[in-house]
């Protein structure tokens, strides 16, 4: 596809534009607010406790969405914790895509005992609710950022396979290939030269739709305790830890609620894109 379709395809498409625009807006924000901001997300500050929000009253320097009930400023624990989920979203579901896509790869092209092991072994995994296996991994393994993102990856990759298997079977007896094995390519090079390009758009729409599912994973076992760990901020720690103050401070819950939904609807929109931009089948 050549660049000037694309870019056009791009602007036309109303959920690629703002789902690209949500995801630059708060991964630019989450990365660069120790910048911008002058507030330590750990430091309690009893000075300021329960502060109302000033909403940019004194600029940058103001606690523009409030503090909480140790006077830590709210954006600051929310553009930090906001690193902590991206970069456990993007590394998950990179890592267990790269597994799944090599799996599936597999699966799909040589069939009969391997697919069935393979298949069999994901099946088992996807009757188990994600957030119920990920809850139970991160019991045994314990709640700290590492085993969170090995929990993500081993509830992710069979997705993936059971996408990749699926497409990598539909090709695999083409014309293309058939002429490939007639003169001599090996079997690494038909399955990751010739299919794999060509099933590679299905996994890169899935994958950007996953990053929005696995932040709400992870902010729903931080909120449960099992994720990211206090002091350090996470979205679910923050949402978990404004619950008493609801009604008198209801900025501590109402913040990290609207930037999990913004993240997660932006993902979305942007893997919906994506997909208009992609898919040939999309008109």
């Amino acid at each position: 596809m050549k660049f000037t379709l694309l870019l056009k395809k791009m602007l036309l498409s109303k959920f690629f534009v703002m789902g690209t625009a949500g995801v630059i807006l708060i991964t630019g924000l989450c990365l660069f607010y120790d910048v911008l901001l002058p507030f330590d997300p750990t430091l309690a500050d009893y000075s300021v406790m329960l502060q109302n929000p000033d909403w940019f009253a004194n600029g940058l320097n103001g606690h523009i969405l409030g503090t909480d009930a140790l006077g830590r400023d709210i954006l600051t624990r929310l553009l930090k914790g906001g690193t902590y989920s991206l970069k456990l979203a993007f590394i998950s579901v990179g890592v267990a895509a790269v597994i799944g896509c090599i799996l599936g790869t597999f699966a799909g092209y040589y069939g009969k005992w391997l697919d069935m092991l393979i298949m069999r072994i994901a099946d088992v995994q996807l009757t188990i609710p994600s957030l119920m296996l990920a809850i139970a991994l991160v019991a045994i393994l314990g709640p700290n950022e590492k085993n969170l993102i090995i929990v993500l990856i081993i509830s992710g990759w069979a997705k993936f396979a059971r996408i990749i298997r699926g497409n990598v079977m539909a090709l695999r007896d083409s014309e293309f290939i058939s002429a490939s094995r007639v003169l001599g390519a090996s079997d690494l090079w038909i399955m990751f030269k010739q299919i794999f390009p060509n099933v590679l758009t299905p996994t890169i729409i899935f994958a950007s739709q996953q990053l929005g599912y696995v932040i709400l994973v992870e902010a729903s076992l931080s909120y449960l305790g099992l994720g990211i760990q206090p002091p350090n901020p996470s979205w679910g720690v923050m949402i978990a830890n404004g619950r008493d103050y609801l009604q008198t401070a209801p900025w501590i819950v109402l913040a990290p609620g609207f930037t999990l939904s913004l993240a997660v609807l932006s993902f979305n929109f942007l893997g919906d894109g994506i997909r208009d931009v992609l898919d040939p089948k999309m008109k």
